[in-house]
């Protein structure tokens, strides 16, 4: 169902009286399955909307337009028909690692290709049918972010808990040969995939050099709310192996496509790589380049901050443990006459102490954390808030949001940042104060 979320003022869209709720039934007599289809369908110079409105009266819309040019519509979900929803149960899924009484949508899991193309969603291709490889032809859809973990048959079957996971290899030659690119992604799961292993996924990988735009390994990650037992955290020494790992990979295919995420290089108590080591930082959205970003930029923006502040005061960052010991280092460098550079490193009670990424953290830590302390200025990262569209609203995990820190203090003023990855926010910030 195309229902209508945004109309952009001025557009085509706004002058012809369509409004928010609406709902749009049919195109050219075509019903799209999804924004890609609606993309192709709107390219036509004459266009023929069929409108229910928000009071169910429906009514028929005929448009000239140029060709190409877009009606100024945003819905509510860039899938109009059924999304397709994960068939696996793998053993590190962070889905299932969540307690109860969180909001519906997070329990949500999609395996939905066209999520991947659209908003980098990673798929396992576990229920791809033929009409989802026509389609792919058909629209030439390229890149998709796809989860390979592993390329061993049996170990992936096992890892997903799903027969179909087999055809992974089939599956990137098939992707080979449409010359769709991939961005693969590898959850490391120590005991599994790892080691000999893992090897084994990247030697098998070298074969599609070619389409494979970037290889990111990531930690798995284990909550609080996981039995003991099935899934092991990433140690120094798997750390340390997976690193090498990489390396020989890189230098076996004479191109930089794998990277470790940042957590492996600080398991290991090492620099991590500079911005070479990254590329066009592809996957910085799993951690993978996150801290060499960051670093840069504070780098850049440093000699931009003001030397002095008018008055005494006192700005505070709080984030995950990890990004917040990355942050004490700037605060060390961080020397401005009248101004207190505050960093506090939120422990992460609600998922439990072993995950440590900003995206993770609630309201309610962030609370626990702060109250009764003395804070008139408050930054926190915007990837703790829920996404809508291409910002974020003012929601935390836990339901509770900004309004919830602000009763703390109502004379505190928060801050949150759009871009993590920049210190750019945080310097124009304390220029301000």
């Amino acid at each position: 169902m195309m229902i209508v979320e945004e109309v952009i003022s001025g557009s085509i869209a706004d002058e012809i009286g369509i409004k928010k709720e609406d709902k749009i039934l049919k195109i050219n007599n075509l019903e799209p399955k999804d924004i890609i289809e609606y993309s192709y369908i709107i390219n036509d110079e004459e266009i023929n909307l069929l409108v229910e409105h928000k009071n169910k009266e429906l009514e028929e819309i005929e448009i000239e337009k140029d060709f190409d040019e877009d009606l100024g519509i945003v819905f509510t979900s860039a899938v109009f028909d059924k999304l397709k929803r994960c068939q696996n149960h793998c053993i590190f899924c962070f889905v299932d690692q969540q307690p109860k009484g969180l909001r519906d949508s997070l329990y949500v899991k999609d395996d939905d290709w066209r999520l991947s193309y659209i908003q980098g969603t990673y798929v396992t291709l576990t229920n791809f049918k033929e009409d989802d490889w026509q389609r792919i032809e058909q629209y030439h859809i390229s890149p998709l972010f796809v989860s390979i973990h592993t390329t061993n048959p049996e170990l992936r079957v096992k890892m997903t808990k799903n027969p179909n996971a087999s055809k992974i290899l089939e599956q990137l030659k098939r992707f080979k040969k449409l010359k769709t690119k991939i961005h693969a992604q590898i959850v490391l799961c120590p005991g599994f995939n790892d080691g000999t292993e893992l090897k084994r996924t990247l030697d098998d990988l070298a074969q599609f050099k070619s389409i494979i735009k970037s290889i990111a390994i990531v930690p798995v990650g284990i909550s609080k709310y996981r039995p003991e037992g099935e899934l092991k955290k990433v140690d120094k020494k798997v750390a340390l192996e997976t690193i090498k790992l990489v390396e020989e990979f890189n230098k076996k295919v004479k191109k930089q496509i794998a990277m470790a995420s940042d957590e492996f290089f600080l398991l290991t108590n090492q620099e991590v790589p500079d911005k070479k080591y990254y590329g066009e930082f592809l996957q910085i959205e799993d951690g993978v380049g996150a801290i060499r970003l960051l670093k840069d930029s504070f780098k850049k923006n440093f000699k931009k901050l003001k030397k002095k502040l008018k008055n005494k005061t006192k700005l505070t960052i709080a984030t995950a443990t990890s990004p917040a010991k990355l942050f004490s280092e700037f605060a060390k460098q961080i020397q401005i006459k009248n101004l207190e550079f505050e960093v506090i490193g939120i422990k992460n009670q609600f998922f439990g102490e072993d995950i440590n990424v900003a995206g993770l953290i609630t309201a309610s830590d962030i609370i626990e954390t702060i109250k009764g302390k003395n804070i008139s200025n408050l930054i926190i990262p915007s990837v703790m808030l829920k996404k809508n569209g291409e910002g974020y609203t003012n929601e935390f995990l836990d339901g509770k949001t900004l309004d919830d820190i602000q009763r703390l203090n109502k004379d505190m003023k928060i801050y949150t940042l759009k871009d993590y990855y920049s210190f750019d926010e945080i310097r124009e910030i304390i220029n301000n104060l």
